[in-house]
């Protein structure tokens, strides 16, 4: 993972909300998950989809994507809670340029399972005996746990991961991590999580090793060069604009 994000959680009240402009990608995916509220998305594919709870929405930006994240207009009139993560998901060296496209996942379609008593969800990746249908481009894992207090359940091992708490907090072989703390584990070693408290909500994320990244706003590539490029086409006004959504966007930042 390139990038990690945990929006809210967040009372909009009514008649606010978020309100992303078009602003563009490049060399990777991103991978957006709600657990309250919801996100419009809209990019230069064409997508036009609302991502709601449990749902899962992987849009590739490959050789250059466009997209914006705002909320529907009966949303921002009566105002939500949200509560969500958006992931950068680096693609390996030879998918980096593919064609961008967009990729929606209902929340009936992520599979679920008890194992030990805890509720897992695996939305990207295998792991407990079940395979997401959402796709990957490397070894890839990404789950949600749901531990009441002093429930335990042993992590899948990858090459590298890490345990981010969206609410509650637990033990990992004896070290305590709270709400909004993340810890990077040693794939080498048998990790338990413990819940010490009712509805502990955590995300495993990992993935294989890949090639060293750059970041320079919202561009990612293993290339610099690359990432120059893209930066000068989006000033120039030569990446595809969204489909009903032409008149704004975000410039990009001066260094």
């Amino acid at each position: 993972m390139d990038f990690f994000d945990h929006m809210g959680p967040h009372h909009f009240s009514p008649s606010t909300g978020i309100n992303v402009r078009p602003h563009p990608h490049i060399n990777l995916a991103t991978v957006t998950y709600t657990f309250e509220g919801e996100i419009w998305h809209r990019d230069s594919v064409g997508s036009d989809r609302v991502i709601t709870p449990g749902a899962v929405n992987l849009m590739v930006a490959g050789s250059g994507i466009v997209h914006s994240e705002r909320t529907k207009p009966n949303v921002y009139q009566s105002g939500q809670k949200l509560n969500g993560l958006q992931l950068w998901l680096a693609l390996p060296e030879k998918d980096e340029e593919v064609s961008p496209s967009f990729h929606h996942y209902q929340a009936n379609e992520i599979p679920e399972v008890q194992v030990g008593g805890v509720s897992v969800r695996v939305i990207m990746g295998e792991a407990y005996g079940i395979c997401s249908p959402v796709k990957t481009f490397a070894q890839t894992l990404y789950i949600e746990l749901v531990l009441n207090k002093d429930q335990k359940l042993v992590l899948p091992q990858i090459e590298e991961y890490g345990v981010y708490v969206v609410e509650g907090s637990l033990m990992i072989n004896g070290q305590k991590v709270s709400f909004y703390e993340m810890a990077v584990l040693n794939s080498d070693k048998k990790i338990e999580v413990q819940a010490l408290e009712n509805k502990t909500i955590l995300v495993v994320i990992g993935g294989e090793k890949l090639s060293k990244r750059f970041i320079e706003w919202n561009f990612v590539s293993s290339d610099r060069e690359r990432i120059k490029k893209a930066k000068q086409d989006w000033e120039q006004g030569l990446f595809p604009t969204i489909p009903g959504d032409e008149e704004e966007y975000i410039p990009l930042p001066k260094s």
